[in-house]
């Protein structure tokens, strides 16, 4: 009798784990014609998915999103509103949710649904940037900003609060150090998208401005850290020279604001991760690759294919240290 009750669970496992891998592959296929613009073919997929596994929440979650991409906002807040409110839900229940009312402009439930969020998760690098870009909708850009400095100091890896507090401050001109800052920042954790390129000119051409004086950075009305910043830059800044691209004037110049940021150990009285970063970078002989990576397509990619070419061993040598050595802010 033993031997029998044996194989019948022995078969309801079998029979368990190969509907469950079937699942698993619908799944996957569903979310690639999602991904895929397929939309046909993805509503019948959530459609058995939410038949044979409809309190997974990662399906739920993606069916929430895949009414977002179709417009069906409607049932997307009608899903997004039940999710929130199961035990296992996670920051992205409250962002999908939040991006339901933000498609309606339906701010002030949406400001509660982030509201609720942090109550749940203080620290939530995600909902502080969608909370930004509710503002920011409204254009309510002080509130905005307010949020995405917020973020960054809640979740400092987290990348879209630096990326919207760049272009927030690229845009307003308000204030060109956290501009240089903010983006480079965002360039070392998101370092191949799309918005990195938006960024890398961003980067570019303020520093461009300030090499050909056509912009200066604040002499008053600053942090003790923005002071510092200024008087070590204005010391070391290097105009346009004859011959020289400016990535190159850029690697110089940015090569001896380090080397006396660190003599004058300003890293100990005004300690700066990404400075500490970079040292290393110079330490490893790398500083001229980072730099070239970061200023060179923007600057002139003609010339900055010929200087991969002409220093193929840098280049690659970065390119690995870049992915062994992750920038990650403590």
């Amino acid at each position: 009798m033993k031997y029998l009750f044996s194989i019948f669970f022995l078969a309801i496992s079998i029979v368990t784990s190969a509907q469950s891998e079937q699942v698993q592959k619908l799944y996957e296929q569903t979310k690639k014609w999602m991904t895929d613009g397929e939309y046909e073919s993805a509503a019948l997929g959530f459609r058995e998915l939410l038949q044979k596994d409809g309190n997974n929440l990662d399906v739920l979650k993606d069916w929430t999103y895949f009414n977002l991409l179709t417009k069906n906002y409607t049932k997307a807040v009608e899903v997004g509103k039940a999710i929130i409110e199961r035990p296992d839900a996670d920051e992205q229940t409250y962002q999908l949710l939040g991006m339901g009312y933000k498609a309606v402009k339906d701010f002030d439930n949406c400001e509660k649904v982030y509201q609720r969020g942090f109550r749940r998760f203080p620290k939530s690098g995600i909902l502080f940037n969608e909370f930004g870009e509710m503002y920011a909708m409204e254009n309510n850009l002080t509130n905005a900003i307010a949020q995405w400095e917020k973020g960054i100091e809640a979740a400092p890896n987290y990348s879209s609060n630096y990326y919207n507090a760049t272009m927030y401050y690229n845009k307003t001109n308000t204030n060109i150090i956290k501009t240089l800052l903010y983006g480079e920042i965002f360039c070392n954790i998101e370092s191949y998208t799309v918005r990195t390129a938006d960024i890398k000119e961003i980067l570019f051409d303020t520093y461009q401005n300030l090499l050909l004086q056509k912009t200066q950075l604040p002499s008053s009305n600053t942090s003790e850290f923005e002071k510092a910043f200024t008087q070590t830059f204005n010391n070391v800044i290097t105009t346009i020279q004859q011959g020289n691209s400016i990535p190159e004037i850029l690697t110089a110049t940015r090569t001896k604001f380090l080397l006396s940021w660190f003599a004058k150990k300003q890293n100990t009285t005004q300690p700066f991760y990404l400075f500490n970063y970079l040292q290393n970078l110079l330490e490893e002989g790398l500083f001229d690759a980072y730099n070239q990576w970061l200023f060179g397509p923007v600057a002139n990619m003609a010339v900055y294919q010929i200087w991969q070419n002409t220093h193929d061993t840098e280049a690659k040598r970065f390119k690995t240290y870049q992915h062994t050595h992750l920038f990650k802010i403590p």
